[in-house]
């Protein structure tokens, strides 16, 4: 069977690594590769998004409020990530070395996607749009 298909019928609701292996009698590097799979492929083919957190494991939600629960979550993460690395790495590298081409060009990059990033956080609550589907809305930080 198909390691994704097995993980797709498995609807982890809240599974850990340890429990789906179990579930689909799959070793971790195969359940790794068929979660790799779905978000990947399947869960846009199916329509099914899969989020993760420590606290309830891989989940398939329906609700569009844990969803962008999940996203806005890990597109913290990253400009977490993206801004250490400029501030650590890349922004040095290209003050230290400014005729350093790659440097300035990295610094360039790197930058707009923290920018872009920066923008997760500030979506927020979601609201019902015409016929009972969620739009997101702006809302600056600091407020609710």
């Amino acid at each position: 069977m198909n390691r994704s298909v097995a993980l797709m019928e498995a609807r982890p609701a809240g599974l850990a690594l340890k429990q789906l292996m179990v579930a689909t009698g799959l070793s971790a590097h195969h359940v790794r590769k068929g979660l790799n799979h779905i978000k990947d492929v399947a869960a846009l083919e199916h329509l099914t998004p899969l989020t993760y957190t420590r606290k309830d494991g891989y989940q398939f939600p329906v609700n569009p409020a844990d969803w962008i629960t999940h996203e806005i979550a890990v597109l913290s993460s990253e400009f977490n990530r993206i801004s250490r690395i400029i501030t650590a790495t890349i922004a040095p590298h290209a003050a230290a070395r400014p005729e350093d081409g790659f440097a300035q060009l990295a610094l360039e990059h790197v930058s707009g996607m923290k920018a872009g990033l920066a923008m997760a956080p500030m979506l927020g609550a979601q609201e019902q749009g015409p016929g009972g589907t969620g739009s997101l809305r702006f809302v600056p930080p600091g407020e609710s």
